[in-house]
């Protein structure tokens, strides 16, 4: 590893324990690599439902005016490969993967995709390695500065809806989104570039094609907004904004 893993459990501010902190970088690309090993899939999937809970939990309790469907959009917005791939550079996570050697050279350390779900596992990791309630206070951590983040929540998290709208209120020309799938069919991973007027604007990753189209939207419209939140559209996309993207 290129740093030790005893700074990224102080990064996190919990104790896993070797095995299960080893399980949780360990990326499907490495194991195939390895004859095969435990993927952190598993952890995934655990650390996905304990952050699904906590979020909820927690606005369902700090909004008792809001209806059902106005908490599930900020859910959706917290808890997306965006926002988790946000956390995940800015804790530095992509250094404690260990990566196939594919992966590596098309330096999948940076993505979304691998990072939201390494996220994910090092949450399912907390809570098999402690319990509950460190599971929960660790996605408290990391999340509760979102929920506070009126700017990312401020779209209303359907993004392609807000990004269309904003289009059309400056004139720009016709949304388009290009989708390109890569990998094999049971982990496809999709990269969606959002063109407006024949300029792209956003691009975002996700596990479907509706998911990297949000990702994009939410890109685009950040940037196009100009809000503060541009700034952590290009840190959650690899620093690469939409300016960036349409300047190519």
């Amino acid at each position: 590893m290129m740093s030790s893993t005893e700074e990224l459990l102080k990064r996190l501010g919990v104790s896993i324990d070797a095995g299960t902190l080893r399980l949780a970088l360990t990326h499907r690309s490495y194991a195939y690599e390895n004859g095969g090993i435990p993927t952190n899939e598993r952890l995934e999937f655990l650390g996905d439902s304990i952050l699904g809970f906590s979020v909820t939990d927690a606005l369902y309790r700090d909004n008792p005016d809001l209806p059902e469907g106005d908490l599930a959009k900020r859910r959706s917005a917290v808890v997306s490969t965006r926002a988790l791939a946000g956390i995940g550079r800015s804790l530095g996570i992509g250094d404690y993967i260990y990566l196939g050697q594919g992966e590596k050279l098309t330096e999948g350390k940076n993505k979304a995709s691998i990072l939201a779900d390494t996220m994910e596992a090092l949450i399912g990791a907390t809570y098999v390695s402690n319990d509950i309630e460190t599971a929960r206070q660790l996605v408290m951590r990391l999340i509760g500065p979102l929920l506070k983040d009126a700017a990312a929540l401020g779209a209303g998290t359907d993004w392609k809806t807000s990004i269309q709208e904003l289009a059309a209120s400056r004139q720009l020309g016709t949304i388009h989104y290009a989708v390109e799938g890569s990998g094999p069919d049971h982990a496809r991973v999709f990269t969606a570039v959002l063109h407006i007027g024949g300029t792209a604007y956003g691009r975002g990753t996700g596990h479907s094609k509706k998911e990297a189209e949000q990702e994009a939207a939410a890109d685009a419209w950040r940037a196009l907004s100009g809000t503060a939140a541009s700034s952590a559209a290009a840190s959650a996309t690899g620093g690469k904004s939409a300016g960036s993207i349409a300047a190519k």
